[in-house]
């Protein structure tokens, strides 16, 4: 269960309708297979020890006495394995009749949980022969003894504190107002569902959507084990369809029609660090009954699908429709500032790298979308020391294709006589010799705007927001950053999106081909007339940076734990020290250059991790890394 990890499991076993002795076996098989594969929370169907379609059998002592015995000895069975189970049972509790889920763990029966809504419409009848649970939690004696009753109880790991584990029973969470909810916001991280839900058409992806959305909105983990085949035919047909997620995300399901365990882990850090972030998510007073259980603190290995591109949806279709809203947010962030302050011009400056390419698609349609004029941005490139003939003959192609006024400046001679006024030797290739290219720019573009009565567009990213990869007071500044928002992933992704919308050939020639140049600021001498300063070659690969800007940002992870992650996403692309020798760049990087950060212009949040100092990122300038640097020293290279 390190970094927060806790291996989950919904079990469907196979049964005999009304068999109890044939049901505890295959459950008994079942559980010794889901600790065999390291679970530590198993879930089975709503009362799969005797069947969900017993009907009035429910009402025969025989089986109810049977089901008891069953409890015991499963309970039993426990004492050797290492995890928390739920298994659906009827039982007969002060002369009444419920329908429960028996919790397990260690040779105890730590608790009973009772399901609270009994439908009886349509093929349901539960109320014939149940009785609801309790309002509230109660102990009672079970055979002897005292043991936590109803449907108020939080199981807490005593290994890790952080998994509180809830139950509900099927119908409980179709309800106006599920059980779970307040077992949430009395701290519950996991929630589990023993049921027994028929199917019928298009009943699954309703399963599927209920379950998603309530888990997104608690916060929460959700582990549903359902009835499948061995239950009565007579009226209704189970698919044994179980489902594990997590805060809305799908981790694992089962094949419809099919008995089966279906595992995954459960990140009870990722949604702590969601509630402690979200100040609507409110824990209440409760009269919920906390009961300890123990599992075994072991390694896990991740089977769980990890994206290494958290910023782009996987799905084609997703993908593209994201793109879509992410240059409407843009432009839509832009035609406010130029309605706002009146600006009937615009200035970008132009490279035919990537992020001028979408500062300029973005103002384009701002422009549009504001009726204004598209000769009214002005394109200017700048050619320099750096230039090569491939991204000045994008740069001008582009903004010509786009109905844009081009301007071509060339700072060639501007920066050599500046070099003249310092004092610098132009044939030292230092951090001076490049950001003076890049102040001289800014300047630039600066006074082109004031000439016009227009803006300066901002063309830098939040992946070089990230790491400082900019020059202060040079392409750091501008009076709107449209891009300030956009990983560099998201950059190449949208980028990409509009060529293939282009109705116009030539200019998604040229996108194209911007997409396939490698990302350089152009500030050194081309070899042989290509690039000579690759970025990623200097900061690293930004694919991983978005991943470890993600995931610190988004959740707070710590170093060790994203390594983990890194580690397991990009299995295959990057070797294990590869990614801990740009994990120790990012951090350090990320540390020493928010004094970039603390006076960034303003530019539209488009994601749900953003690092403006007006919202999402409130850091001071001299924060020390120590700690994560600490942490990160910690790491054991794979």
């Amino acid at each position: 269960m390190k970094n927060g990890f806790v291996k989950v499991a919904a079990a469907t076993a196979e049964i005999r309708v009304a068999d109890v002795a044939y049901n505890m076996e295959k459950i008994l098989e079942a559980m010794k297979e889901t600790e065999r594969q390291g679970a530590k929370v198993v879930v089975f169907p709503e009362l799969c020890l005797t069947g969900y379609t017993c009907g009035d059998l429910f009402g025969q002592e025989l089986l109810l006495k049977r089901t008891k015995e069953a409890v015991h000895i499963l309970a039993e069975a426990t004492e050797h394995m290492d995890g928390l189970f739920f298994v659906g049972a009827p039982l007969e509790i002060e002369h009444k009749l419920y329908n429960t889920a028996v919790v397990l763990n260690h040779g105890a029966i730590l608790g009973i949980v009772t399901k609270t809504f009994l439908p009886n419409y349509g093929e349901f009848y539960d109320m014939r022969q149940f009785q609801p649970g309790p309002a509230e939690a109660k102990w009672i004696l079970f055979d002897g003894e005292r043991i936590p009753f109803g449907p108020q109880l939080l199981f807490q790991a005593v290994t890790m504190e952080e998994l509180v584990v809830s139950a509900e029973i099927c119908e409980d969470v179709w309800s106006a107002i599920p059980p779970s909810i307040g077992a949430a916001r009395a701290g519950a991280t996991v929630i589990v569902n023993c049921s027994a839900s028929d199917e019928t058409m298009g009943k699954s992806q309703m399963r599927r959507n209920l379950l998603a959305a309530h888990s997104m909105r608690l916060f929460a983990g959700y582990v549903y084990a359902n009835a499948g085949e061995g239950e009565s035919t007579t009226d209704l047909v189970f698919d044994g369809h179980n489902m594990i997620l997590e805060h809305g995300e799908l981790l694992c399901e089962s094949e419809q029609f099919s008995n089966e365990i279906i595992y995954s882990e459960i990140d009870v850090q990722k949604l702590i660090s969601e509630r402690r972030k979200n100040t609507t998510f409110q824990p209440e007073e409760h009269d919920h009954i906390r009961v300890p259980f123990y599992v075994e603190a072991e390694e896990i290995t991740l089977t769980r699908h990890i994206q290494a591109n958290p910023f782009i949806p996987e799905q084609k279709d997703a993908c593209d429709e994201a793109m879509k809203e992410l240059l409407m947010l843009q432009a839509m962030g832009l035609k406010k500032r130029l309605t706002h302050t009146n600006a009937k011009h615009a200035v970008v400056g132009i490279s035919g790298g990537l992020d001028s390419t979408l500062a300029l698609l973005v103002t384009a349609k701002a422009f549009d979308m504001a009726g204004l004029e598209r000769k009214n941005i002005r394109a200017v490139t700048m050619p320099c020391f750096g230039t090569t003939d491939r991204t000045y003959t994008n740069a001008c192609l582009m903004a010509e294709k786009l109905g844009t006024t081009l301007q071509e400046i060339p700072i060639k001679e501007a920066v050599k006589q500046h070099f003249q006024d310092i004092g610098h030797d132009e044939t030292v290739h230092d951090v001076t010799y490049e950001n003076s290219q890049a102040r001289e720019r800014t300047q630039i573009l600066m006074d082109v705007a004031n000439e016009l009565g227009g803006l300066v567009i901002g063309t830098g990213d939040m992946s070089e927001l990230a790491l400082g990869w900019a020059t202060y007071n040079g392409d750091h500044m501008s009076m709107y950053g449209v891009n300030a928002g956009v990983p560099k992933t998201q950059v190449r992704y949208i980028v990409q999106y509009y060529a293939e919308h282009c109705e116009d050939q030539q200019l998604k020639k040229v996108l194209l081909d911007v997409l396939e140049t490698p990302v350089s600021p152009e500030l050194l001498p081309p070899k042989e007339g290509e690039i000579a300063q690759k970025t990623e070659d200097l900061v690293g690969p930004y694919e991983l940076h978005d991943f470890f800007l993600f995931y610190m940002m988004r959740y707070g992870f710590t170093p060790s734990k994203i390594y983990r992650l890194a580690v397991h996403a990009f299995a295959g692309v990057y070797e294990a020290e590869e990614i801990y020798q740009w994990l120790c760049k990012f951090y350090w990087r990320f540390f020493s250059q928010q004094f970039k950060r603390s006076c960034m212009p303003d530019g539209p949040k488009v994601n749900e991790v953003g690092l403006s100092p007006r919202g999402d990122l409130k850091m001071p300038s001299d924060a020390c890394a120590a700690l994560w640097m600490e942490d990160l020293r910690g790491i054991t290279v794979a």
